[in-house]
């Protein structure tokens, strides 16, 4: 357990998740505030579906988390090797839930912008324009089967943006070492509500509304971890 509690904490370093988790020492997860209203990514989100998402799902995510986590604690102090193994489904899927959501809120916001120059330098090195790299992270993210997230990260070996797709709420960095820099969820309660079963459409939309100071900012970090 000493592995989940530890992407934890990395995570929190990269500055989205408001409440430390370590093996030792542990505090109750909160859902974190939306730096926007709900109504202020329209007409590419709808108000009902960030309400639903935002209150609802990650709400259920931190709140299961949580439930977890004291599952874990009173089974490591009875040395209970069994339900601490048991255990681990349940931490990744909702940890990594309140991880990928937390990054999520902050990939989006109505006033959009642009990379910054360094982003925009790195996106052409290894995708060739930003076109080419939204037409690649479209593609991933459309291609998700079932429940996902299509992700830009930062592959600190090579030192180069790398994409990759996660099913349900596998946590990117904690599953393939890459640092999360813009995440698009593909989960059908992102955008059934709106665009009903034409996930490309949403995932063409979102692009209106990414974020790109805190994807810039998440890439200037994520080299110098």
């Amino acid at each position: 357990m000493f592995l989940w509690s530890q992407s934890l904490v990395s995570f929190t370093r990269h500055g989205s998740s408001r409440v430390l988790c370590s093996a030792t020492q542990r505090q109750k997860h909160t859902l974190p505030d939306l730096p926007y209203d709900y109504n202020a990514l329209e007409p590419v989100i709808s108000t009902e579906i960030m309400k639903l998402h935002h209150s609802k799902h990650h709400a259920a995510y931190v709140n299961n988390l949580n439930i977890a986590e004291e599952k874990l604690k009173e089974a490591e102090a009875k040395n209970d090797i069994s339900t601490i193994i048991n255990l681990s489904p349940a931490l990744k899927f909702n940890g990594g839930g309140h991880i990928n959501h937390s990054i999520f809120w902050h990939n989006l916001s109505p006033c959009g912008g642009s990379p910054s120059v360094d982003l925009e330098s790195a996106i052409k090195k290894d995708f060739g324009s930003l076109d080419s790299l939204k037409a690649q992270l479209s593609a991933i993210s459309v291609g998700v089967q079932g429940s996902g997230w299509g992700w830009l990260g930062y592959n600190k070996t090579t030192q180069r943006l790398q994409l990759a797709a996660c099913a349900n709420q596998d946590p990117l960095e904690a599953t393939t070492g890459l640092i999360p820099v813009l995440g698009i969820d593909v989960w059908e309660h992102a955008y059934y509500l709106q665009y009903k079963n034409v996930r490309p459409d949403y995932i063409k939309a979102i692009f209106d509304v990414i974020n790109w100071k805190d994807v810039s900012e998440r890439f200037a970090k994520a080299k110098l971890s």
